[in-house]
């Protein structure tokens, strides 16, 4: 019997590495690559090789993705195209239609299949959101405290509705739904792995959030156990243990700048204007009250748990980037003089509960 796997968002680190362990694999036949750009192996920028990877250049939010899936005769799809950031050409707006609108149409491709028998799919811890009244530790059934309002979590939360949608309509498919941890690793780039190369970590005056992490190398593994074996459900994938914020900045030798959270919001707006980092409301909660997974059910199903902890993973990542450890003393006064213009407005302080 063949087997054709479809992987989505193959243009980024992640779901390159998740295409080219599945392309090594003998028992399976072909894998097909699919993103709105080359990944950055084809276009000689470097990258993750793909190896026998066939690439096609698919925006999932148009019904050509029904095309693919038809023509290769798929039967696993692994679907890693959410994105958690706008992109600096596109905007919000833009990101909620990849996201959403995209897996729409990508899972109503699915079940119009005859052939699909597997579909897993990406999702995030941060569905969870992050508040003062969270448990101390979220099961795959916990109710938030308040539910993710803004961006890429609201989106997640929406994409597993309909991923739910999409099980019930097509019982014979095996749906597996993997909420992780925020990645963490050499190759990784998202919005926390560039907070933390920042010369000085402005955090939230008054609280340490606890941090959770799943290294690249564990997120792959999961991934393509999942991709060869039926393991329906939702499953938190997270490294053993937390780090506090406090502790992430220790061990990475940078100086924190502790700052009222109307002050974050607008360093975090003045360096996305920049392009350095982009801090959402989402992140700006998640920085105040952290977030921590129980990952029992993973371990139960699957018979495997992450092999590197939060903290390893941390560890792997800053002496990847060999972080430089802070700002000279001089610079560092100057910088605390620019925040204290920011921070000394009018209602700063109000707000900095």
């Amino acid at each position: 019997m063949s087997h054709t796997v479809l992987v989505t968002g193959v243009s980024r680190h992640i779901g390159a590495r998740v295409a080219s362990v599945l392309a090594a694999d003998p028992d399976i036949d072909r894998v097909i690559g699919v993103d709105t750009v080359p990944p950055p192996s084809l276009s000689g920028d470097g990258g993750v090789p793909l190896g026998r990877t066939e690439f096609v250049r698919v925006d999932l939010r148009s019904p050509d993705i029904a095309q693919v899936i038809a023509a290769a005769d798929i039967d696993t799809v692994v679907h890693m195209s959410l994105v958690s950031a706008p992109s600096r050409g596109g905007g919000r707006a833009l990101m909620k239609e990849h996201n959403v609108i995209g897996t729409m149409q990508l899972l109503g491709a699915c079940q119009r299949s005859a052939t699909i028998r597997r579909v897993v799919v990406r999702s995030t811890t941060a569905v969870y959101g992050s508040s003062p009244r969270d448990p101390a530790v979220f099961t795959e059934d916990a109710e938030p405290g308040e539910p993710p309002g803004h961006g890429y979590a609201k989106d997640a939360v929406e994409v597993e509705g309909y991923v739910r949608g999409f099980a019930r309509r097509r019982r014979d498919v095996a749906v597996s739904t993997l909420r992780f941890a925020n990645f963490m690793g050499p190759g990784v780039d998202s919005p926390l792995t560039r907070y933390f190369t920042q010369p000085v970590l402005p955090t939230v005056f008054g609280f340490d959030p606890r941090l959770q992490f799943v290294h690249e190398d564990d997120a792959v593994e999961v991934l393509r156990r999942v991709a060869l074996e039926d393991h329906p459900g939702t499953f938190n994938v997270a490294g053993d243990g937390v780090l506090l914020l406090s502790q992430c900045a220790r061990r990475a030798g940078l100086a924190t700048l502790p700052l009222p959270s109307s002050a974050f919001r607008f360093l975090g707006d003045l360096a996305r204007t920049l392009g350095l980092v982009a801090f959402s409301p989402e992140q700006l909660r998640l920085m105040r009250h952290g977030r921590v997974v129980d990952t029992g059910r993973l371990a139960a199903e699957l018979g495997w748990r992450p092999k590197i902890s939060t903290a390893v993973a941390f560890e792997d990542f800053i002496h990847a980037r060999d972080l430089a450890g802070g700002l000279p003393a001089a610079m560092m006064e100057l910088f605390r003089q620019a925040v204290g213009q920011v921070t000394s407005r009018p209602g700063d302080q109000a707000m900095s509960g």
